[in-house]
């Protein structure tokens, strides 16, 4: 096991009812702007319980934040904090929501451009606005880390920045408020927090067992309730476990003393970035590449995974890697996300514009050993194909 330090202080607060509860997490004079999506928290009372709970608590709100959070979205909202002089944020959704809370927070507080916190992946970060959060869509983890991802569609651009400034104080989980979710919603959900956890395990072996078990119960809950979900879709017990799953997935538990891939969510962000693609639809094309053209590097891993989780009794690594591919392209085909770029309408033409966006972006030496070069991805997009 490599050396590490672990530190996580979000205050997780889960289960039924327990929106009531920000009453109790947020200062008494604070100035609340709530922030949220599209707006489907106003037809689902999702919105009115929030307010309910900010009872007596000066707010003011502010929706229409995108898929992928839009950084000219992010920078109105700036303008209103300002405005309005807001203290205290409170996402309200999933992750695209709470992602674009981080970076407001920070960019609310820094002085310069706001592009310079995505530039310094949140090396320009000083300092944040308090964030809490009311999670809707159980995917990314992002209620429990420090991690967030803006789009800047100008220029086609999608990246990410860490900062601790930007760690919620607080998330409250209510698996309820995922009952009404679309199917694609679902499904993207679950691949997503399946090829998080999948991104920490399936590397190489470093003798972490506690680590690895942890991940290998939590791709084994993912495998069995995700497809329930589709189909029973307000059972509370399904609901709470992919939360809670998708949470535990990327809060820095099972990466501590481990090494990481990342390859998979680098590539996939430059689709999303150039064409649009939902995050978890990238995912699911690029992760059975990459496993395809590492297999021999990764075969340990991908073979430990298919045996102690999918069931695989092949006795030949090789083998039980290959299988493993197989079957995890399966299940993504399951949850109604398809694993091939012409599912897409998308061409081998596309490859020269991603290559130069990670050149761009000086993504140029991927995966855990750092040797997945350009070249590299131009072979893995064509096994994508």
């Amino acid at each position: 096991m490599n050396n590490f330090s672990f530190f996580n202080n979000t205050k997780i607060i889960f289960g039924e009812g327990q929106i009531n509860q920000l009453t109790q997490e947020i200062p008494a004079d604070a100035t609340v702007m709530i922030i949220y999506g599209g707006g489907s928290i106003k037809k689902n009372g999702i919105f009115d319980q929030v307010v309910n709970a900010l009872e007596g608590k000066k707010w003011v709100e502010f929706g229409g934040i995108e898929p992928n959070p839009h950084y000219d979205t992010c920078l109105k909202a700036v303008e209103k904090i300002k405005q309005e002089d807001v203290d205290f944020l409170l996402a309200v959704g999933g992750g695209s929501v709470i992602d674009a809370t981080k970076f407001i927070a920070a960019a609310a507080k820094h002085q310069g451009d706001p592009w310079a916190i995505i530039q310094s992946f949140g090396g320009a970060v000083q300092g944040a606005l308090p964030i809490g959060c009311v999670l809707t869509l159980a995917a990314t983890g992002s209620e429990m880390n420090p991690t967030a991802v803006v789009t800047r569609a100008d220029t086609q651009d999608k990246l990410f920045f860490n900062s601790d400034y930007v760690r919620p104080h607080f998330s409250i989980l209510d698996p309820q408020t995922t009952y009404s979710l679309p199917a694609r919603q679902v499904g993207n959900g679950v691949v997503d927090s399946f090829v998080h956890v999948l991104e920490q395990y399936v590397t190489y072996p470093v003798n972490a067992k506690v680590q690895d078990r942890f991940a290998e119960g939590l791709l084994a809950t993912i495998l069995e309730e995700g497809p329930r979900a589709l189909i029973e879709p307000e059972n509370y017990d399904v609901r709470a476990n992919l939360m809670w799953a998708a949470t535990m997935a990327l809060n820095g538990l099972i990466a501590s003393g481990v090494p990481a891939d990342w390859a998979t969510h680098l590539i996939g962000q430059e689709i999303t970035g150039l064409y649009g693609l939902d995050h978890a639809q990238t995912l699911a094309i690029v992760m059975p590449a990459v496993w395809t053209y590492k297999v021999e590097q990764k075969r340990e891993k991908l073979a430990q995974y298919g045996r102690r989780v999918l069931g695989i009794i092949e006795a030949d690594d090789l083998v039980a890697a290959e299988k493993a591919i197989v079957r995890s392209r399966e299940f993504f085909e399951a949850m109604g996300v398809r694993t091939r770029l012409a599912d897409y309408g998308l061409s081998a033409d596309i490859i020269p514009n991603i290559i130069a966006k990670l050149q761009e972006h000086q993504f140029i030496q991927l995966g855990e050993h750092g040797d997945i070069t350009p070249d590299d991805v131009s072979k893995i997009l064509k096994l994508a194909l």
